[in-house]
């Protein structure tokens, strides 16, 4: 029998409450062409991702002579520079990933002085670190921490870029999630992470019932979670038709891809209660199994092509979440304040392994040419600003992780004391694929990149 080969964008079709619903599929050895490439004349295209983490690092001598003189160590730079640094105390988390990463970065756009507190850490080194531009001067009003950006989030100006998705643009363009429930505020820039322009906010989904709603197609009217764990019936007559036609791998494949997602609407029937009732402001909940659940749901997304560009804000700007689970009392942005150091040592760690669990499913996340999801991603891992406690912005976090299809090498650290956060972001635009002679504006401007991290 002749093969016939499968469009990577196959989906499986049923109907629930007398609605459409359907199931995107991941890559099958039917999507295959006869020497291994896809059969669509396709290559394995990059993913970008962006995630985020609140309040910066704990604060050292480098941060400035304030931070200085409380004598703490610094826990995050690595004493060698080039491929295989050894890595720190909080980047053991991720070491298993061989992230690369630059330190001593710091904003280098122009603070206007009118209006004032334009310089604020966490507005200016957050617009920066996410838009290589500082805020929007017009609207800004320090005392109500009212603010804007001036432009798209890296995000957003990689989903829209003609030279990342060119002609073939999937389903969505991004996926913006969170995980934190917390706000220092219930409006404007201290709930997303992610932006189209001024006065323009992507707000995450949070729920992860609400993120497999969207990715997986389910009704409106049949949202509920009774309603919703039926999908996988409505799609199994289709699911069955396909299994007739499909390679004895592929078969096992399709199994184990329906398994998965039988498993994720397990967890999530066991998350019922709190996907409904997310909490107050200040939830302590836990991060790292909210983290895994949202990840396997991205995962799955990214693997069946709906997306190739994604941001994961863990904690918001400024967070107040309570770390009760570390023995912390306080919200994270008070914890800061107050100077604790140690608490805010503890809860840096944490995020850093909710870091790496989001890397863990990326890497194990694999298709059949043996391309983990991790191998062509280029995830930028940062904060807001250099550490909390005095909103410092010098060595403010930038770390590459994951390899972008090979053209990020793994493993490097790459030290510019007082460097431009802007070459970070010419570096990633320039691993992706985008023509990028320069980036960065209002003083930010730069065409360098990062030597040893691009490959």
């Amino acid at each position: 029998m002749s093969r016939k080969f499968l469009s990577r964008r196959t989906m499986l079709r049923g109907a629930a409450g007398g609605a459409m619903v359907s199931l995107a599929l991941p890559p099958l050895e039917a999507m295959l062409g006869t020497h291994g490439a896809w059969a669509d004349g396709t290559d394995d295209q990059p993913i970008f991702g962006v995630f985020f983490w609140a309040n910066g690092l704990p604060w050292h001598a480098a941060h400035g002579a304030d931070q200085a003189a409380a004598g703490h160590p610094d826990l995050w730079t690595p004493a060698q520079t080039g491929p295989g640094y050894t890595p720190t105390e909080l980047l053991l988390p991720l070491a298993a990933h061989e992230v690369s990463l630059v330190t001593g970065l710091q904003p280098h756009t122009d603070i206007p002085s009118v209006p004032g507190g334009q310089g604020d850490g966490h507005m200016r080194g957050f617009m920066v670190a996410l838009t290589s531009d500082r805020p929007r001067s017009e609207g800004f009003d320090h005392p109500s921490h009212t603010l804007t950006a001036r432009r798209p989030s890296l995000d957003q100006y990689i989903a829209k870029h003609d030279e990342f998705y060119g002609n073939d643009v999937p389903r969505f363009r991004s996926l913006v999630m969170g995980v934190s429930e917390a706000r220092f505020h219930d409006y404007g820039h201290w709930n997303a992470i992610s932006y189209n322009g001024p006065d323009s906010l992507n707000q995450p989904v949070q729920d992860p019932a609400q993120l497999y709603n969207l990715l997986f197609d389910v009704p409106a009217d049949t949202a509920s979670l009774e309603r919703r764990v039926s999908l996988l019936d409505t799609v199994m007559e289709d699911a069955n038709d396909l299994r007739a036609r499909l390679g004895a791998a592929d078969r096992i494949r399709l199994d184990e891809h329906l398994a998965h997602m039988d498993e994720i609407q397990r967890r999530l029937e066991l998350s019922v209660t709190a996907c409904d009732d997310p909490g107050a402001p200040g939830s302590s909940e836990d991060l790292i199994v909210k983290t895994e659940l949202m990840a396997d749901l991205l995962a799955r997304g990214l693997l069946c092509g709906l997306s190739r560009v994604f941001s994961f804000m863990l904690t918001s700007p400024a967070t107040t979440h309570v770390f009760s689970n570390l023995g912390v009392p306080d919200g994270m942005h008070k914890t800061c304040h107050d100077g604790v150091w140690q608490r805010v040592r503890d809860i840096t760690e944490y995020q850093m392994q909710a870091f790496a669990r989001l890397l863990d499913i990326m890497q194990e996340t694999v298709d059949p040419t043996g391309v983990s999801l991790l191998d062509r991603m280029l995830v930028m891992g940062t904060s807001e600003y250099g550490e909390g406690w005095i909103h410092g912005a010098a060595e403010h976090p930038m770390v590459f992780a994951g390899r972008a299809c090979g053209a990020i090498n793994p493993g490097v650290h790459e030290r510019i004391d007082g460097g431009n956060i802007s070459t970070a972001h010419v570096t990633m635009l320039r691993a992706l694929g985008i023509d990028t002679p320069s980036y960065g504006f209002n003083g930010g401007e730069t065409s360098e990149h990062l030597s040893g991290i691009l490959a």
